[in-house]
């Protein structure tokens, strides 16, 4: 008997920009994150949605939504979008008002929760207006409590920026302001398998408050891997990438990257028939 199986797909940092204007004036993330969604569509293993982890558009501009709409209309599955820095809450909540959960704001913020197979996403909002860094906010920190003590599946908690250090000095200074308070909500519950992640540009894992965070390289630019102290804010063109989350009941959640672009194969794995290679004599 096959059990039950849910695949869960994590972009983020798209940073979509009015059709012809390219980020940076040198990233065409338009190109880079259309690649991404045929990346997506292409998988051999459908996922049961699509969760965007932030900075969905680059300046928080209608055009820039209008383009994400589109986009995001030719993926055969349910996208859920929660806001980073270079977003707005009230902007994506304008734009995107027929998103699931994205009219469910509370305070200015975005949260939600949503059941997604045999696990819970649950989406938060770090979003500042104005600022770089992030912040939940007692509110949504009261509700995300809440939230896990009514159900204990298997949940994912989103949100835009990291809790935990990466090492990057000049990413985390603008980083969680909160992160403490996150830590304490969430410690107790062992139940939260996941936290999703975007902001940094970078695939990075790190543990936080007991629980395995992931977090996500953009669909376009990476940030430059530099663990100096005075390390510059600078990026490249790294290979793009996104995480896969799957979960079953024999695994618990299973954190996958899927390249982008295009590479050779697949080749079968055999033997050279008669072939003996040295060390393997008799």
């Amino acid at each position: 008997m096959t059990l039950p199986m849910t695949l869960i797909a994590h972009m983020t940092d798209l940073h979509l920009r009015p059709r012809g204007l390219a980020c940076y004036r040198v990233s065409d993330t338009n190109m880079f994150a259309e690649r991404a969604i045929r990346s997506l569509k292409a998988l051999s293993s459908r996922p049961d949605a699509l969760v965007i982890t932030g900075d969905l558009t680059d300046r928080s501009d209608p055009r820039e939504y209008a383009v994400a709409r589109e986009m995001l209309s030719r993926v055969d599955m349910p996208v859920y979008v929660i806001p980073g820095n270079h977003d707005g809450s009230a902007d994506m909540r304008r734009e995107l008002h027929d998103y699931p959960g994205i009219s469910e704001s509370r305070d200015g913020k975005i949260f939600y929760k949503v059941d997604i197979g045999d696990v819970q996403l649950i989406a938060l909002d770090t979003h500042l207006p104005g600022k770089p860094e992030g912040e939940l906010g007692p509110e949504q920190l009261s509700w995300l409590d809440a939230t896990l003590r009514d159900c204990a599946k298997p949940a994912l908690v989103a949100l835009h920026h990291p809790p935990a250090l990466s090492g990057i000095a000049h990413m985390d200074r603008i980083g969680l302001i909160d992160a403490a308070a996150l830590a304490e909500v969430i410690a107790p519950f062992n139940h939260v398998e996941r936290l999703l992640c975007g902001h940094l540009h970078r695939p990075i894992i790190a543990g936080f408050a007991g629980k395995i965070m992931t977090l996500s390289p953009s669909t376009g630019h990476q940030v430059v891997l530099d663990l100096t102290e005075n390390s510059p804010a600078q990026f490249n063109f790294e290979p793009a990438a996104y995480f896969l989350h799957y979960h079953s009941q024999n695994t618990g959640v299973v954190s996958h990257m899927s390249y982008v672009e295009n590479f050779p194969g697949p080749h079968d794995f055999f033997a050279d028939q008669g072939v003996v290679w040295p060390g393997d004599e008799p």
